[in-house]
């Protein structure tokens, strides 16, 4: 499934790296700097740093991801740590302008580079995922680093990959107090991907939900598992939650989160539809009522091959 899973990035990001070799990758320039998170003050323990909404681009320098630092007794509890060593320095310095207290943990809650390339910037933190999230990041972390030096056309020689040394299995909740903070590590069927994990903090009543939830920005379903996906989101709905930080965009509601429920529930059905009358994808796209997703970040880079995404899924499983 692994390698499925890898040949099919390979073909979505092939086009683009190809074209964006053509360019100069070059070191950061005098004078360049990243775009600053958006701080979001959930409650006294809680902060939400909310990235620039949007692709990898040499405007963002590949910071386009949200992240959430969790304020313990002696540390911080950080999770997803961006795009680079560059960003995950930028973070800590954001960080330090909230609490003195040092990051002594990162939580990962899937192998995307834009998620776990900065863990490199807090070597004494310990890196906690789900299992299948480590095994992505062994065999694909360094694929990942050429994507970002190729979309934002800049060098990262201190950027690896690290991957997690405590991690939990598929479909398992494990209930965890880091730094005095009681969670949940909630791994799901694949969704997102094969390796997702949610953080949800049940005093707070709070989900940090990596990309398995995003606001105002195109879900990306390149490594995904669309039935399972919306069976999790259906999970989400049943429990109780007052706040989500989203792997992307703003803070969502349960409001937010049934919304997006419903909008990948009757996608796959239409897409589904479609195949069994024997339609092609790019004859369902022209079928599809596709308003609630044009209002969307990245529509138009990424809706085509999330439906042919899908229904090489529904596809698969009518065999």
């Amino acid at each position: 499934m692994l390698s499925n899973v890898y040949h099919f990035l390979k073909i979505q990001f092939g086009l683009l790296v190809l074209l964006l070799l053509l360019l100069p990758v070059t070191g950061v320039q005098a004078g360049e700097r990243l775009p600053e998170p958006e701080i979001k003050k959930v409650n006294d323990r809680v902060y939400a740093l909310l990235g620039p909404i949007g692709f990898p681009s040499k405007e963002n320098h590949g910071y386009m991801v949200n992240s959430a630092v969790l304020i313990g007794d002696e540390g911080v509890v950080l999770i997803d740590t961006g795009f680079s060593n560059e960003i995950g320095q930028h973070l800590k310095n954001t960080i330090a302008g909230i609490t003195d207290k040092p990051v002594t943990h990162i939580i990962n809650t899937h192998h995307h580079g834009d998620h776990i390339l900065g863990n490199t910037a807090f070597p004494d933190a310990e890196i906690v995922s789900s299992k299948m999230c480590r095994e992505l990041v062994e065999k694909h972390g360094y694929d990942w680093i050429a994507i970002l030096e190729n979309t934002t056309g800049k060098e990262h020689p201190d950027t690896r990959p690290v991957p997690a040394q405590t991690v939990y299995p598929q479909e398992s909740h494990t209930d965890v107090t880091l730094q005095g903070i009681s969670m949940e590590m909630w791994v799901p069927a694949g969704s997102h991907t094969p390796g997702d994990m949610m953080i949800y903090l049940p005093q707070d009543k709070l989900l940090i939900s990596g990309d398995v939830l995003v606001k105002k920005m195109i879900p990306s379903f390149v490594d995904a598992h669309l039935g399972s996906w919306i069976e999790t989101l259906a999970q989400i709905e049943k429990r109780e939650i007052e706040t989500v930080i989203p792997g992307h965009g703003p803070l969502m509601t349960k409001a937010d989160v049934k919304a997006m429920h419903r909008r990948m529930a009757d996608l796959y059905a239409g897409i589904e539809a479609g195949y069994n009358q024997g339609l092609m994808d790019s004859e369902i796209r022209k079928i599809l009522d596709l308003s609630q997703w044009k209002k969307m970040k990245e529509f138009e880079g990424q809706m085509g091959i999330n439906i042919n995404r899908a229904y090489l899924e529904i596809e698969r499983e009518s065999f």
